[in-house]
């Protein structure tokens, strides 16, 4: 496995991977036009802020399969794209919390005090001590605008201060927010109410200049306003023309909507601090970060669920171990039935009964849906794009959860019922003794475990002789049978036989089983 570091990261991050086995090429600076030119002999990526990781980039990546940011916003990477590719993007939200957290108390702080213009001062040969009366923090209002990991940890840290917490996140219950000491009110409340305004949430259409002209107008006189989350959130120039106005009192800002600002007249206001996107900027937050892409970076290559998946469904750890062992279960059904059906197929119905419809289910879907589009598509199958491949086939899948077994010796089972122009298949798995087995064809109980060679399938007449000329034919062509099962409606009716063989039939060998009077469905599978 190879990994191209295309930014400059802890080395904790490089450490990381190569303590996995795997192979790590530090290239920090590539054009887009080299990354195309590269990309393709790399399993995956790590970017942080810098390089763009283009649908061209990604489209050139062949062996590709994640793309990591050491960091959190993904706005360099064309996320849509990654997903129609089946390349998944992970990130690392939890690493910089503390660090952005401390520093956004850091600039409320030097705000309220004045601590920057006073240092400047002084180093400039002035001693003033009445141009820079500060505000104290007790008994002020912080309003939140986004509860998400940093947002409650700048709620926990003001709360030491004394300050009464407001906040705002359409996502977060009042008893959550409630853990940490804040009311929840509406946006306009928030903004409306507090003698300090920190945003801490993504930039999305939705939130871009979520603080216009108008929020600006409708805040406290005499506020203030941190921005350590994304840049956009603030309308930059209606933010400059409050200050010179004097309604707001200052601003803090580690981020801008154009980065580097320039010379955004923002950075000269006397009123303004400002800091070049430092909230993360930390030796722990750097070493965190990179050691937390790069071990999600690992689980995607050995084929674990990441933690944190941008472009994929999340599936919390402890899931994903008691999910593990049923991954290979609903690979199998799907590539089975994907050979046993039977015309174009239309509807998938996946039915999880007994211990495993306990759990979330989307990461058994992804696979169920890999093993069945795999044959059938040259693109890259898994967790990432197995629902939008099925939904480009115009292919519907149901779920369905049960406990209730109905009298089956298994105490877990997947099936999968399919659909099709040509008719319908049924194929269901279990664990048994920790092992995959495949366990139901449409009618038949069958006893397969999915690993060696090929399995030859006939649905045929229950009749004597019929497995002895199967026999005949797969002896007289050097054709080893590794395991034989017969599973039958009724003595002399319709049946099937599953062959275990060392080595497939050719076609000649195939139409010699087929001819076999009584013989009428006969396949040649891999699982």
């Amino acid at each position: 496995m190879r990994v191209l570091i295309a930014d400059s990261i802890a080395p904790e991050g490089a450490d990381a991977l190569q303590r996995h086995g795997v192979e790590v090429d530090i290239r920090a600076g590539l054009s887009t036009e080299q990354l195309v030119a590269d990309i393709a002999d790399f399993d995956g990526i790590v970017v942080r802020s810098e390089t763009q990781v283009t649908e061209a980039v990604l489209a050139a990546g062949k062996r590709l399969q994640v793309v990591g940011r050491a960091g959190v916003g993904v706005d360099n990477i064309d996320v849509g794209a990654a997903t129609l590719l089946g390349v998944t993007v992970v990130n690392a939200p939890s690493s910089n919390t503390i660090a952005a957290a401390e520093h956004t108390l850091a600039l409320i702080l030097s705000l309220a005090r004045h601590i920057p213009q006073a240092h400047g001062v002084l180093t400039g040969g002035r001693w003033d001590r009445r141009s820079f009366i500060g505000t104290e923090l007790l008994g002020k209002t912080l309003g939140i605008i986004g509860l998400g990991r940093i947002g409650t940890e700048v709620a926990r840290r003001a709360s030491s201060f004394g300050m009464r917490i407001i906040g705002y996140d359409p996502y977060i219950s009042n008893e959550q927010a409630g853990h940490v000491g804040v009311e929840m009110h509406s946006l306009d409340d928030v903004v409306q109410g507090a003698d300090f305004v920190s945003l801490h949430i993504p930039l999305t259409e939705d939130t871009r200049h979520v603080i216009d002209a108008g929020r600006m107008a409708a805040m406290k006189q005499g506020s203030f306003v941190i921005n350590c989350a994304r840049g956009g959130l603030i309308d930059e120039a209606a933010l400059y023309q409050s200050l010179e106005a004097g309604h707001l009192a200052g601003a803090a800002l580690d981020v801008f909507a154009e980065e580097p600002p320039g010379d955004d007249p923002l950075l000269q206001h006397p009123n303004v601090v400002v800091t070049p996107h430092l909230g993360a900027s930390t030796a722990e937050a750097q070493a965190g970060v990179a050691i937390e892409v790069a071990e999600q970076i690992v689980d995607v290559l050995e084929g674990r669920a990441p933690r944190y998946a941008v472009n994929a469904p999340l599936v919390p750890q402890e899931t994903y171990a008691e999910l593990a062992p049923y991954i290979p279960v609903a690979l199998a059904a799907g590539r089975l039935a994907s050979q046993t059906v039977e015309g174009q197929p239309s509807r998938l119905a996946i039915t999880y009964q007994g211990e495993v419809a306990q759990y979330e289910s989307a990461i058994l879907r992804a696979a169920v849906l890999r093993g069945f589009l795999e044959r059938s598509s040259e693109e890259r199958i898994n967790l990432v794009n197995a629902s939008t491949a099925a939904q480009r086939r115009g292919l519907h899948v149901d779920e369905h959860k049960t406990d209730d077994m109905g009298g089956s010796q298994f105490t877990n089972l997947l099936r999968l019922d399919v659909q099709a122009s040509g008719g319908e298949t049924t194929v269901a798995g279990s664990i048994t003794q920790g092992e995959v087995h495949i366990v139901q064809i449409d009618a038949y109980r069958v006893d397969m475990v999915p690993t060696g060679g090929p399995w030859m399938i006939v649905g045929h007449t229950d009749r004597p002789g019929m497995i002895g000329e199967i026999g005949t034919i797969t002896g007289k062509n050097d054709i080893n049978i590794a395991s034989m099962q017969v599973s039958r409606e009724r003595s002399r009716g319709p049946a099937m036989t599953v062959l275990g063989l060392d080595q497939g039939l050719n076609p000649d060998q195939l139409d010699a089983v087929k001819a076999i009077p009584g013989a009428e469905h006969v396949l040649v599978v891999t699982l």
